[in-house]
Parts: C-alpha cells; structure tokens; sequence
C-alpha cells in the first residue's frame, strides 16, 4: 500500500479515543462538496449564473479546492502517528517528536480563521444570494446552499480534534473533551 494511502487510513493510535478519530476524518469529508461543486464550475456545469472564463479563474478556483482539501486534511494528523512523529521522509525533521504546541497553537488559530471567514462569506454570500448574482434558479441557489453548508463544520470539528490532541499529549486535564 502506498505510504499516503497508509497515512490516510481510518485507524488511529491506540490511545486515541474512537470519536476523535471520527470528527478528525469528518474535517476533510465536510470541505469535500464545496471543492466539488467548485469543480462543477470549472468543468462548464450549470451551477452558477457566470461560468469561469480565463485561465487565471481556473486556476484560482482549482487552487482553492487543493489548499483546502489539504489544509483540512492536515487535521488527520491530530490523531495519526504522523502527528506525533515526524514522517522519516521528511527531511532534517524525519523521525523527530512533534511538539504538542507545534500543533496545538495552529490548528486553533486555522479554526478562529475559519470561523471569521465563515462569517464573512456567509455575509457575502447572502447579500449575493438576495440579489440573486451567483445562481440564475432556484436548483442552483439550492445546490450552492447544498455544497456549501457543511463547511460550517469545518472550524468546531477542527477545534474539537485539536482540543483532543492537546488533552492526549499533555498532562493536563481538560472538562471541554
């Protein structure tokens, strides 16, 4: 089995408990349908009123669906082994311990982005919405909601996952997890 397909297994470390296992591998799922339906639009599909023209659109909405994709999926490594110890593969760092706060301190800090971002598209969104700017029907309208609304979940889970992380590899005790 390739080494990437290894670090994406379900299985966690022993002590990880089965449902931070859950929401850490439900991250990557709740960014999945908005990547795909920025896909859609990049491929020409009908979901939205204006379809991306230039390369440079493409490109941008391809990226964003990469970046995300991975910065979600970075959230496997609160309860992977690969987030308490560096992969040997990675150079200079290879087979060193991860410190808790090298994880602790990003992940809440990528949350509080996230939940401001969601804020501020979720703004955006329904002031575009009302005008009716980003989608020419109600199915359009219906399946941008769709795609779109499980990134809600994105920053809680992440939050909770990390909080998680930090009550396993610390000693102290926390009555949020």
């Amino acid at each position: 089995m390739p080494k990437i397909l290894r670090m994406l297994r379900i299985d966690a470390l022993p002590e990880v408990p089965r449902w931070a296992t859950l929401i850490a591998h439900a991250a990557p799922l709740v960014t999945l349908p908005s990547g795909l339906w920025r896909i859609a639009l990049v491929a020409g599909l009908p979901v939205a009123t204006e379809p991306v023209r230039t390369v440079g659109e493409t490109l941008y909405v391809l990226s964003l669906t990469v970046v995300s994709e991975a910065l979600a999926l970075l959230t496997l490594g609160l309860v992977r082994p690969w987030g308490e110890i560096v992969p040997r593969w990675i150079p200079a760092l290879g087979g060193r311990r991860v410190r808790p706060l090298a994880a602790v301190v990003p992940a809440p800090l990528g949350a509080a982005a996230l939940f401001a971002l969601c804020g501020w598209v979720g703004y955006i969104q329904v002031a575009d919405l009302a005008a009716g700017s980003i989608t020419d029907t109600p199915a359009q309208q219906g399946l941008l909601v769709l795609c779109y609304v499980p990134l809600l979940a994105w920053a809680p889970l992440l939050t909770v996952s990390a909080l998680a992380y930090y009550r396993r590899r610390t000693s102290a005790s926390l009555a949020l997890v």
